[in-house]
């Protein structure tokens, strides 16, 4: 151990051996012993080379203990993301490192200018009139980037405001603030731009990329609100995302998801690879298998060769970039027009995720094992932490599972802090 880390070590196990430990509290979660966790399976298992997670937790050093550097992470998948609630808790519990801990908010989408749900992280709103574009469609019919969403006006009067604030606050919720923004997107017709509306006499013009395809405001001090409206010359603009940033040292966890999204719909978005650029992840959780394994006939091989490809996008922007694949969670699955099933391709995507954890040094966290296996999900339902769709998880359900992924982080924190 070099002197550094030893240094390090010997902080963190005090303050863990304290009643209370980082801002006031330990640094795992508690969590209730629910009799339907399998709470044994609850760790990240590296069923290959995990060398990746050496330098994720070398950053993770810097950031808590010395307050440099920066740690990227991108949560990816389907509804389970763009709800918003498992990413936003694993995120505060990684602020609570640390008083003050920061990073910046990443890239965010505005969905319900998209007229879906938002995640529960920020508030937006609009004016004017946008149409929305998924990669979700069967053939978008505009052009995509990661955050697989993209809304497009004509409306001479258009605007999305975006307010970085819970839309179910809480006392001890982490500040996002922001003086830095960029808005990814593009005019098809007309030469529109955005504009950054700080008062009715105060415009601000971006500076344009044609790289990223994004206009970058440099905002006079940190906000976390933002007004963004459309200059009003005819034809219409498309917006797929907002990055929202302050360059600050800390953590930033950015979540990626699309309502109903498999892998085969993030292969649609073209600009996939040139987004990622700005995430630039050193860590990513992959969530994406539910969608893929929903239907009656599920191909192990399609799926893993799906994921090979989002590998590849990530390692051309990161080559050593962490993986975490998350297996799909026991749910149910239609069968006809009104009856339900548990979903049987739950073991078979499970195997399949081992293998991808195997072949690419990713770590393995095993959600379906640690609900309890083929037919666990009945018991979280009893236990309200799965809605009635058989799929989906309760707000607590969704706060379970972060703070469980978040323990299991903690205890591989923990093992590399006393190397």
């Amino acid at each position: 151990m070099n002197m550094m880390k030893r240094n390090l070590a010997y902080s963190f196990i005090l303050i863990l051996l304290l009643p209370f430990g980082l801002q006031g509290q330990s640094i795992k979660k508690y969590v209730p012993s629910y009799d339907f966790v399998n709470f044994k399976a609850n760790q990240i298992q590296f069923l290959g080379d995990s060398a990746s997670f050496e330098r994720v937790y070398d950053k993770l050093d810097s950031v808590v203990f010395l307050g440099q550097g920066h740690l990227n992470i991108m949560h990816i998948g389907g509804s389970h993301v763009q709800a918003g609630v498992f990413t936003s808790r694993l995120r505060n519990n990684l602020l609570s490192l640390a008083d003050g801990l920061d990073g910046g908010r990443g890239l965010v989408f505005p969905f319900s200018v998209a007229r879906t749900n938002n995640p529960i992280s920020f508030v937006v709103h609009r004016t004017g009139i946008w149409d929305a574009t998924k990669n979700v469609g069967r053939s978008p019919d505009h052009r995509l980037g990661l955050t697989g969403m993209a809304v497009t006006t004509e409306s001479k009067k258009a605007s999305v405001s975006v307010v970085t604030v819970s839309r179910e606050p809480q006392p001890d919720d982490p500040e996002f603030l922001f003086n830095c923004v960029k808005v990814l997107g593009y005019s098809e017709r007309g030469g529109r731009e955005p504009l950054v509306l700080r008062s009715e006499a105060d415009t601000l013009h971006g500076e344009y990329s044609d790289s990223e395809s994004s206009w970058t405001f440099s905002l006079p001090q940190l906000t976390d609100s933002v007004t963004i409206t459309i200059s009003e010359t005819a034809g219409c603009f498309t917006l797929t995302g907002i990055y929202l940033d302050n360059r600050s040292p800390g953590i930033t966890v950015t979540g990626i998801g699309v309502n109903g999204a498999a892998l085969t719909s993030y292969m649609k978005c073209v600009d996939f690879q040139r987004d990622l650029c700005l995430v630039k992840p050193d860590l990513a959780l992959f969530a994406i298998g539910v969608n893929d394994a929903s239907g009656r006939d599920f191909h192990v091989d399609d799926f893993k060769s799906r994921y090979a490809w989002m590998i590849s996008q990530i390692r051309a922007v990161n080559p050593d970039c962490a993986f975490i694949f998350i297996t799909n969670n026991d749910n149910m699955r239609r069968v006809g027009r009104r009856s339900k099933r548990v979903n049987e391709h739950g073991p078979v995507v499970e195997s399949a995720f081992k293998d991808l954890s195997k072949e690419y040094g990713g770590g393995l966290w095993d959600l379906f094992d640690i609900m309890g296996g083929l037919g666990s999900v009945s018991n979280w339902r009893t236990a309200g932490m799965i809605q009635s769709d058989g799929v989906h998880f309760t707000n607590a359900g969704y706060d379970l599972i972060g703070d469980l992924l978040y323990n299991a982080l903690m205890d591989k924190y923990l093992q590399h802090i006393q190397k």
